[in-house]
C-alpha cells in the first residue's frame, strides 16, 4: 500500500504540472517549486525517464508512482492522498490542459472538496517539431491519436488550408493515421518528419513522404512507444532551420569515465553539444586509511608552518575543505599563506571556497606547466620555506621533486586515495572494445589506468580526449591514439574541443560527399 508524506501545516492538495517534452532542462520554475513541495508524484507513462530521474535526484524523498487508465480513477487517488495531507503533485508530459485524459482528470476533481493548481508546461506538440527544425508558424493544428479524433475530416481542412499538422501518439498507430489522411485527400507525396525522444539527446528524425508512412516503407521499424508527426510543407525548410540535430556531438554516444560524484558538469555540457554521455565510474576517492598526517598538516597550516599550499586537483581542494569543515577552521586559516593551483578547474574550486589562488600556471595546466612558473626559494623574500603539498596517494613525484630542485622543503601529504571501481556491465565492456561509443573524454592519468584495467581498451575508432598532457601520456603508454587535447587543462575546454574536433570531422566529410 502506498503511504503518502504529509505537509507540516499546510491543508492536502493537488498540483497539475506540465513535464514538458521531455529534456529537464525544459520544467519550469513553478514546476521545481511544485515538486520540491510534493509528497507523493503520480507520473504520466509519457513522461520521459530523463525527467523522473532529475526529479528523483532534485527530491530524492519524493515518491514516484506510475499511474495510468481511466481518469475518474486517476483524479480519485490523487483526491485520497491529498485529504490525507500530502502535496500531490500529477505529473505530465507537455502541458496538462492539452491532454484530454488530464482534463477530465482535473474536472473530476473539481467536483470534490481538494483544492488544486495548475501548473502549464512546454506542449509537446509544438516543441518537439522545433527541436526537429519545423517552424510551424501560427495556422498549424495539432491532434492527438489516442483521443480518436477524426482524421478524414482533419486532414480535409488541412489540404484545403495548405496548414500544417502535428500528429501526436505511437509509433504503431502512425501507418494507419497516415493513410487515413491520405483518404481524407491529403496527397501521399506530402512531407512528414517523425521524431521520437523529442528535445532529448537520444531523439531520432526521419523525414519521409506520407505514402511511405502509410504503406511502411518510410524506415520507421525502429522507433518505437511514443512519437510526434508533423505532416506538411513546412518539412521542406527543415535543413534550413535544425538547430538541434545539427550540433556538433549531436548522437555521439561519449563514454565519461570519471569519478560518481564528478561526472555531472562534463555530462551537463556534452548534452548541450547533443552528445548522448555514458558514465562510467572508474575510480572512487576515498579519505587516507590513516587521518593523522592531514590532521598535522592542516595543524601546521594554521600555525604558519608553511610558505605555500599547492593543489594538484578538485579532489585535494575538497580533501582540505572537509578537514577544515571537520576541525571547525574557514577560509581564514589560509592567511599568510600563498596558494598554487595547477590548473583552471582546481583554481575555480580554491575560488568557490573564497580564496584567490596567487598562482595559475601561464602556459601548459600539468605540473610541468606549474614548476616553469613557481619561483625559487629565496631566503630574503621568503621568510618561510616550507610547502605543503596534499595530494593522491599514488600522484607521481615530478612536482615534489622539481620544488626540492627550486630549493623548498615539501611536506608531502596523502589527502585522499584513489580506489579502483568495480567493473561496468558487461553490455557496457562490450560497446567499449567493441567500438560502441563514438568518444571517450579521459580527465586523468588515473581514469585512462582504471578503465582499461576493468573495461579494457577502448576500440580503435572511438575518438580519445584528454585533458592534458600527463593524460595524454597514460594514454599513449596503453597503445591509445589522442585525438583531442584543450589549450587549457579543464572539463569545459575538453569537451569544447570535442565538439570543434567533431564539427571538423563532419565538415571534412561533407566535403567529400559522405
Amino acid at each position: 500500500m502506498t503511504r503518502f508524506r504529509k505537509t507540516s501545516g499546510t491543508a492536502g492538495r493537488i498540483v497539475f504540472v506540465g513535464a514538458g517534452p521531455g529534456d529537464p532542462g525544459m520544467l519550469t520554475a513553478r514546476a521545481s517549486a511544485a515538486l520540491a513541495e510534493a509528497g507523493v508524484v503520480l507520473v504520466d507513462p509519457d513522461v520521459s525517464p530523463a525527467v523522473q530521474d532529475a526529479v528523483r535526484d532534485a527530491h530524492p524523498g519524493t515518491e514516484l508512482s506510475p499511474v495510468e487508465g481511466d481518469p475518474a480513477e486517476v483524479a480519485k487517488a490523487a483526491v485520497a492522498a491529498a485529504k490525507n495531507g500530502a502535496v500531490v503533485v500529477r505529473l505530465v508530459a507537455g502541458d496538462p490542459y492539452t491532454a484530454d485524459s488530464v482534463v477530465k482528470e482535473v474536472l473530476a476533481v473539481g467536483r470534490t472538496s481538494v483544492a488544486f493548481d495548475v501548473v502549464p508546461g512546454v506542449a509537446t506538440a509544438t516543441a518537439v517539431p522545433a527541436y526537429a527544425g519545423v517552424a510551424l508558424g501560427s495556422t498549424a493544428v495539432t491532434a492527438d491519436l489516442r483521443s480518436g479524433v477524426d482524421l478524414t475530416a482533419l486532414a480535409g481542412a488541412a489540404a484545403s488550408a495548405g496548414g500544417t499538422l502535428v500528429l501526436q501518439g505511437t509509433a504503431e498507430e502512425l501507418p494507419d493515421a497516415a493513410a487515413r489522411l491520405v483518404e481524407g485527400g491529403l496527397s501521399g507525396s506530402t512531407p512528414v518528419v517523425v521524431t521520437t525522444g523529442g528535445s532529448g539527446t537520444a531523439q531520432k528524425s526521419v523525414v519521409a513522404k506520407l505514402a511511405a508512412v502509410a504503406e511502411k516503407t518510410a524506415g520507421l521499424d525502429s522507433f518505437t512507444g511514443p512519437v510526434v508527426a508533423t505532416v506538411g510543407t513546412a518539412v521542406d525548410k527543415r535543413a534550413r532551420l535544425s538547430w538541434w540535430e545539427s550540433r556538433p556531438l549531436f548522437g555521439w554516444r561519449v563514454l565519461v569515465p570519471r569519478t560518481k560524484d564528478q561526472a555531472g558538469e562534463m555530462s551537463e555540457r556534452l548534452r548541450a553539444y547533443g552528445a548522448v554521455p555514458v558514465e562510467v565510474p572508474t575510480i572512487a576517492v576515498e579519505p587516507p586509511r590513516s587521518p593523522a598526517q592531514m590532521d598535522r598538516a592542516i595543524k601546521g597550516l594554521v600555525t604558519g608552518r608553511y610558505g605555500w599550499i599547492v593543489f594538484t586537483s578538485v579532489n585535494a581542494v575538497k580533501a582540505v575543505r572537509e578537514k577544515f569543515t571537520e576541525l571547525g577552521l574557514d577560509a581564514r586559516a589560509f592567511a599568510g599563506v600563498k596558494v598554487a593551483c595547477v590548473g583552471e578547474q582546481t583554481a575555480d574550486a580554491i575560488r568557490a571556497f573564497g580564496i584567490v589562488p596567487e598562482l595559475v600556471p601561464s602556459g601548459q595546466q600539468s605540473s610541468e606547466g606549474l614548476l616553469a612558473d613557481f619561483p625559487p626559494y629565496d631566503d630574503v623574500f621568503d621568510p618561510i620555506d616550507r610547502v605543503l603539498l596534499p595530494r593522491a596517494d599514488i600522484a607521481t613525484e615530478t612536482l615534489a621533486a622539481g620544488l626540492k630542485e627550486r630549493g623548498w622543503e615539501i611536506d608531502d601529504v596523502t589527502a585522499y586515495r584513489t580506489v579502483r571501481a568495480a567493473p561496468p556491465a558487461a553490455s557496457v565492456r562490450e560497446a567499449i572494445k567493441g567500438g560502441g561509443f563514438d568518444a571517450v573524454c579521459f580527465t586523468s592519468s588515473s581514469t585512462v589506468r582504471n578503465l582499461v584495467g576493468i573495461a579494457g581498451k577502448p576500440h580503435a575508432k572511438t575518438v580519445v580526449a584528454v585533458i592534458g598532457p600527463a593524460t595524454a601520456g597514460s594514454a599513449t603508454e596503453f597503445g591509445l591514439r589522442v585525438d583531442v587535447q584543450p589549450e587549457t587543462a579543464a572539463v569545459g575546454p575538453l569537451v569544447d574541443a570535442l565538439a570543434e574536433f567533431a564539427a571538423a570531422r563532419r565538415a571534412e566529410e561533407e566535403g567529400e560527399g559522405q
